[in-house]
Parts: structure tokens; sequence; C-alpha cells
């Protein structure tokens, strides 16, 4: 995605609010359900300096793709760590549907009476907000999707889950590298696949397409 300076200040802008919100999302969930650690951490806040990390920026910038400074939690705080772990984690892709759902009122309703670069950085912020919802959903660790997961797994699973998660950055960088060099060959056994096709991409943004749908409808 090429940004001209206008649109990567929108960009950039709109990345702010919805990290913020994100992270501090996790946070709230986390200190609700009985862990002050976050809390403690200055991460319970919308200040998105708190929740700004290096490599993440820097990624942002050159790939748009990037990350906050991951939320501090001990879920030896948690009545029960699997489940309570697992709340805390959807806290975060919740927050983004809900801020995308408040934002299409005036957006849907005010629009043409609000300033030019005022609906612009709204509409940013509304499309960004559901994209970067429905990609932490994906049930990869360590995204959030993956620790939800542990709503539905199974005691008798529980340890072998929890090994899942602390091999979570291994599973990612393997999953992105087999959809940038693998996906595309095997889909194309079947399929005849635009150049450059991603699995990522194609479920998404057909995601982001369903749900941007059903909230502006739903308003």
């Amino acid at each position: 995605m090429g940004l001209d300076l206008i649109d990567l200040v929108y960009f950039l802008v709109s990345v702010a609010v919805i990290l913020s919100v994100h992270e501090a999302s996790h946070a709230l969930a986390a200190y609700f359900l009985g862990d002050p650690t976050a809390k403690l951490n200055g991460r319970l806040s919308l200040n998105p300096v708190r929740h700004f990390d290096v490599l993440g920026f820097v990624m942002l910038i050159f790939v748009h793709f990037g990350w906050g400074k991951p939320v501090p939690v001990n879920t030896g705080n948690f009545k029960h760590p699997m489940r309570d772990s697992a709340l805390t984690a959807l806290a975060g892709p919740v927050s983004n549907f809900v801020l995308a759902f408040v934002l299409a009122l005036p957006l849907k309703y005010m629009g043409e009476f609000l300033p030019v670069f005022v609906a612009t950085q709204l509409w940013w912020i509304f499309d960004l907000s559901i994209i970067w919802g429905i990609f932490n959903m994906l049930p990869i660790p360590p995204l959030d999707g993956g620790k939800i997961l542990g709503l539905i797994v199974p005691r008798r699973f529980e340890r072998r889950f929890m090994e899942f998660q602390n091999k979570g950055l291994v599973y990612f960088a393997a999953f992105i590298l087999l959809d940038m060099f693998v996906f595309w060959d095997v889909i194309g056994l079947f399929f005849r696949p635009v150049a450059g096709f991603s699995l990522v991409r194609f479920v998404v943004l057909g995601a982001f397409e369903f749900v941007r749908s059903v909230i502006l409808f739903g308003v």
C-alpha cells in the first residue's frame, strides 16, 4: 500500500487511536478480572506513547504491518487463568469493533456536515479499526485469536495449549512465510489466483467487507 504524505498522517493518527484503545482494553479487562499488573505499569491509559514499541513502529512505517508493546499480564492473579487470559485477549479486538460502531453513527448521519479532513480521518479510523480487530482475531499466537482459543480448549489439553502459546512467534513466522511463498502455489493447483495472492489478505479483507457492511447497516 503506497501512501502519500497526507495519507500517511491519516494512517499514523488512526493507528495511534486504534492501538491505544486496543491495548488499554486488554489492560482494563485484566484489571477487571483481578490482575493489576498492566495498571501498575501505566498501561491502563489511552496515551499512545505508553503502548509504543520501536520495532513495531518501524515495521508499521515500512511494511504497514506493526504492533504495540505487549500488555503485561500475570495469569497467577486470575481466578481462572485459562479463561481469564482468553477474555483479556478478546477485549482487544472487541474494543476495535466497538470503536468502529461508535464512529459509524456520526459518519453515517453527520458525515456531510463535518469538515472534510475530520470526516476523512474518522473514516480512516473506522476502516482500520475493523481490519485491526479482524487481523487480531486470527487463531494464531501471539495474536489475540490464538489466546482466545483458550475459551474452548478442554482441560485435558490445557498443557499442550500453553506449549502452543509459548512457541507462538515461531508458528506465526512460519505461517507468514507460508502465506508469502507457498499458499499461492498450492491454491494455484485448483484455482487461478491473481499474482501476489495472500490467504491472510483474502480472509481479512473478505471479513472486513462483511463486518463493515453489517456495522453501517446496523446503525
